[in-house]
């Protein structure tokens, strides 16, 4: 993984950051349903016969080089085609700008969507159902990691095609657990261990941390949670979908983060994004932060001998979350969407992902990537990598469900209170509780 991938300099926002805000936005415009909308009058077909489909890609700096890359290359393979890579914003605020853009009738072909709102984008007749095309697309669709085919299932159907996809991991400075005479952790640890653990690194006097834990509330504070609710049987959403499903097992995780907090082994970043944490991290004052592959570069880039272990667990079984995000397809024409349906199996194939994934920072979609020669040389060359890509064979995603951007932003301010000493475990879990039934008894 070639540094400066997913995070150009230590100040700018990296991409991972950026798309980490997303069910935060969606919080907002989820309640509310998107509007059937007419497409163009168009049908996308050129006076030569080319079919011409816009994209709405979000991503900026290297993510943006990587996809306009990709898309030139698209063009020049399929001369009946032409993908036009210009238009739409960046991926926090393509939620309210798709929004928009079907109310209005005008809107692209293909757009870049977070995993978290898919849910409430589908709800539009205006996207494209992908089921027959992934499943009889030249790779297996049984050979895409389960979180990527999961993520973008909704209600049975392929609602959009995975984009990209990461797993967390604890990532640890192996010289601050060398002065501190510790042994660095390995696979099957526990929370038990890691607080433990964070205890032991954290010296005030010195300004070292443990840890880190966003606390702003937001998606990147929630997403964190989820593998340590899973592990204690709980679930996002009870099985009736009446209610959450992680009432009991939400107290039990806060009390770990309520550990931390008393023990102010925890740095607490109060700015979205995160990137305070990472900076904190990559300065040498943080001895494990929790992260993606998307932190690798930069951690290289500062020169920190770091060492990449599973996420712990209450049982040593192995669990971690992926939060993969969406190529989602909207009709604009069968020529329109016959032309979006070959770029996005084009773009998924291994070949392509294989690239999209080195220089975007994200995890292979599918095992045939995972096996492809490219892949295993950037996991000989970046150290850890393979850790996360392993991490996938575990890892769960957040379900697809309207009410989840109302659900992320309780749990944000239960899991926010609890890192800043405002609530106990069991207050905040009861006003998360109270707040998410509310938000899955309103109909979708």
């Amino acid at each position: 993984m070639t540094a400066g991938v997913a995070m150009p300099d230590p100040v700018s926002p990296s991409r991972r950051a950026v798309l980490r805000r997303g069910a935060a936005v969606a919080a907002a415009a989820g309640a509310a349903p998107l509007l059937a909308a007419c497409g163009g009058e168009s049908d996308g077909v050129g006076k030569d016969g080319r079919v011409t489909i816009e994209l709405w890609h979000g991503q900026t700096d290297v993510g943006k080089a990587a996809i306009e890359g990709l898309v030139a290359e698209f063009n020049r393979t399929h001369p009946k085609i032409r993908v036009d890579p210009g238009g739409g914003v960046l991926s926090d605020s393509m939620l309210q700008k798709i929004t928009a853009a079907l109310a209005s009738g005008s809107y692209p072909d293909m757009a870049y969507i977070f995993g978290s709102d898919l849910a409430s984008v589908a709800r539009s007749p205006k996207v494209v159902d992908l089921t027959a095309t992934v499943h009889n697309g030249p790779t297996p669709w049984s050979r895409f990691w389960a979180a990527s085919r999961d993520a973008v299932t909704v209600n049975g159907r392929v609602r959009a095609a995975p984009a990209v996809l990461d797993s967390l991991a604890v990532v640890c400075n192996k010289k601050l657990f060398a002065a501190k005479g510790l042994d660095l952790p390995k696979p099957g640890w526990t929370w038990q261990e890691f607080t433990d653990t964070a205890r032991a690194l954290t010296d005030t006097g010195a300004g070292l941390f443990g840890t880190g834990w966003p606390g702003v509330g937001d998606e990147d504070t929630v997403w964190r949670l989820w593998p340590m609710v899973w592990d204690l049987g709980g679930e996002v959403i009870a099985a009736d979908g009446h209610g959450i499903g992680f009432a009991d097992s939400g107290v039990k995780a806060l009390e770990t983060v309520a550990t931390l907090a008393k023990d102010r082994s925890v740095y607490v970043d109060p700015k979205p994004g995160s990137e305070q944490m990472y900076q904190v991290y990559n300065s040498g004052r943080m001895g494990m932060v929790v992260a993606g592959p998307w932190a690798l570069p930069d951690i290289i880039q500062a020169k920190v001998d770091y060492h990449v272990v599973p996420l712990p667990s209450y049982s040593r079984k192995s669990i971690t979350i992926a939060g993969p995000d969406t190529w989602t397809l909207f009709d604009n024409g069968s020529a329109r969407v016959a032309a979006a349906r070959t770029f996005v199996t084009w773009l998924n194939q291994p070949a392509q992902d294989v690239r999209w994934g080195i220089q975007d920072g994200s995890l292979p979609l599918s095992r045939a990537t995972e096996a492809t020669p490219q892949w295993a040389a950037e996991s000989r060359e970046t150290a850890g990598l393979a850790v996360f890509t392993k991490a996938l064979e575990t890892a769960r995603v957040r379900p697809n469900h309207a009410a989840y951007p109302q659900i992320s932003a309780a749990l944000g301010q239960a899991i926010t209170s609890v890192l800043l000493g405002r609530a106990s475990p069991a207050k905040a879990m009861h006003n998360c509780s109270r707040q998410s039934n509310a938000a899955l008894l309103i109909p979708r």
